[in-house]
This record gives C-alpha cells, sequence and structure tokens, in this order.
C-alpha cells in the first residue's frame, strides 16, 4: 500500500518556527515527512533536523522521501516522550524548534491491516508500533466493565459508553472480540437505533477512545510537552497540532502552567517563589486551517494548531 499523508497546517507550522540555516529543529511526529521536507528546505543550505517516528513503516518512507536532504537529517524510531534521552544520545542539549502533529496518519487510518478504521474489517490492533504493547482486543479482552466505560466515555466522550462497554463484556463470554467488524456490529447493537441517525459514525468515538488507550496517547503529551521545552533553547519555538479537544485542552493548559510567573499571594510585598515563565504564548487563539486547505483534505477540518516560544 502506498503511504499516502497530506501534511495539515504546513506552512503555517513550518513557518512559526522561524526556519534558518544552521539551525536545529526536530519533528516528533514525521509520518509522511511533509512537514519535515518543507522545514528542512526552507532552512537550507544547513539547517539540521532530527525526524522522530514510532511506526517502522513511516520511518522507512521517511528515510526515502528526505534521501535527497543526506546527512542533514535524521530518521529516528522512537515515541517522542523520550525526546531529551533522543537528544541526548547525540549530543544534543538544545534545539531551535521542535513540532508535533498529533493523532493517527491517514496512512495509518487508511492501511485496512493496522485495525484503526471502523470503515473496514481488519484485526484490531490500534498500536502506532506494531512491535510493542498491548493491541485493542486485548484491551477488550481484559478491561473490566467499569474500566472500559472509562476509556469510551473520557477519551470518546461517548454517551453510550456504560452500555457499550456491557455489550462488550457479555459478548465476550460467548467469543473473543478480535476484529473491527465484530466490534462495529456490537456498538451499532448497543446504541439504540434513534441515536444512530447522526451524520457521525456510531463507532468513531468508541474508536477513537480504544486508539488513544492502545497507545496512551494523553499521558505521552502530558510527559512530552514540558520535556520539550526544557530541550528548547532560549528563542526556540514549540508547535503543535492536534485535532480532537481533549488533546487541545492538555496543549493549552500546560502551555498556560509553563507561562506563568509568579505564584505568591498578592498580599506578599516580595516574590518568595521564585517562579519564572518558561514561555511566552505566541498564538493567544489557536491557528486554524483555512477554508481550502479543509476543502482539499476533510480531515483538516478539526486541526488546532499551537505556538509557544521559549524565554
Amino acid at each position: 500500500m502506498e503511504f499516502n499523508h497530506i501534511s495539515v497546517l504546513r506552512n503555517e507550522t513550518v513557518d512559526m518556527l522561524l526556519p534558518q540555516q544552521g539551525k536545529v529543529f526536530v519533528d516528533c511526529t514525521m509520518g509522511g515527512a511533509g512537514h519535515s521536507r518543507y522545514l528542512l528546505e526552507q532552512s537550507a543550505p544547513d539547517g539540521k533536523l532530527i525526524a522522530i517516528d514510532q511506526d517502522g513503516e513511516a520511518c522507512a518512507e521517511g528515510r526515502k522521501r528526505l534521501a535527497k536532504f543526506g546527512d542533514r537529517v535524521e530518521i529516528v524510531q522512537a515515541n517522542f516522550s523520550n525526546l531529551a534521552a533522543i537528544l541526548a544520545e547525540r549530543n544534543i542539549f538544545g534545539v531551535d524548534g521542535i513540532m508535533m502533529d498529533l493523532g493517527v496518519s491517514s496512512y495509518q487510518l487508511d492501511n485496512k491491516d493496522r485495525g484503526f478504521s471502523y470503515m473496514q474489517d481488519a484485526a484490531l490492533d490500534m498500536r502506532m508500533n506494531p512491535e510493542i504493547g498491548k493491541t485493542a482486543a486485548n484491551i477488550l479482552a481484559e478491561g473490566t466493565e467499569d474500566e472500559l466505560n472509562n476509556i469510551f466515555w473520557l477519551y470518546g466522550e461517548e454517551k453510550w459508553a456504560r452500555r457499550i462497554a456491557k455489550f462488550i463484556v457479555e459478548e465476550r463470554k460467548q467469543e473473543p472480540i478480535k476484529t473491527t467488524g465484530q466490534l462495529v456490529t456490537l456498538i451499532k447493537k448497543a446504541v439504540p437505533a434513534g441515536a444512530r441517525q447522526e451524520e457521525q459514525h456510531p463507532a468513531k468515538r468508541c474508536f477513537q477512545a480504544l486508539r488513544i488507550a492502545v497507545n496512551d496517547e494523553l499521558g505521552v503529551l502530558e510527559r512530552a510537552l514540558p520535556e520539550a521545552v526544557r530541550c528548547l533553547n532560549p528563542g526556540g519555538r514549540l508547535c503543535v497540532i492536534s485535532f480532537h479537544s481533549l488533546e487541545d485542552r492538555i496543549v493549552k493548559n500546560i502551555m498556560k502552567e509553563l507561562a506563568k510567573g509568579c505564584t505568591c499571594p498578592p498580599q506578599l510585598p516580595v516574590c518568595v517563589c521564585g517562579k519564572k515563565p518558561q514561555i511566552k504564548i505566541i498564538s493567544k487563539k489557536p491557528i486554524l486551517p483555512d477554508e481550502a486547505e479543509i476543502a482539499a483534505n476533510p480531515r483538516a477540518r478539526s486541526a488546532k494548531l499551537r505556538v509557544a516560544e521559549k524565554f
């Protein structure tokens, strides 16, 4: 299968990183390498890039697509939550820009063998790195009704979460739930007919929630954002593209917290906490794709870009 992925907010993101020659950048989520390629072009002739992706197929494709840039780019198969260690292994202790394009790539969604899609029947996998960790099928087999309810409710904001969890626990007594097709059928049974008249596919929220749980996406993000700021040189920028409200809320809140200065009570005459802001927020409101980009790539519709700069 051809590796197709359209980069969202590509120009806006890279331009916000202020690419210049001689600078060092990190793409934490290389995917189809669209952002990486544009950044390398904009930082010619000698800007360098560390491009990270946990998906081995993405890394292999990235090596082909970025081959013309030679030793200006290094591709690393890893989870970006380990960013500081990845850089330290290369004797890099400060970079000039970091970008994160969160969520799943078009290639992963469209490749039925990866088990991300509710539109095609396949093994329930959903791991962004298929070599490690539990699959979605493992979680459905092992989770209690309460645990499954929490996944669907917290990560998918699915209002029928409890009922779907109950149906899964009952069904697996008869046979294991191993395929996307089985899960879709089960969700359709659990969600009352009247609630299935929405535009949105009834399985969409549960599939999103399972994917987030399988890959610990929100936990990774919460750990990675402060670490990314620590890895930036003064004046370096962090650009983060999110695709749903849970991610965006985490990005917004962590950036807001890192931008705070003194936390002493206002009645104290002088600061005793010594807390200084680590970043300034460049995008007071998130940067959104324009109508032309959404028309060309409907998956861009929910994208939000937030930008911060290290003091």
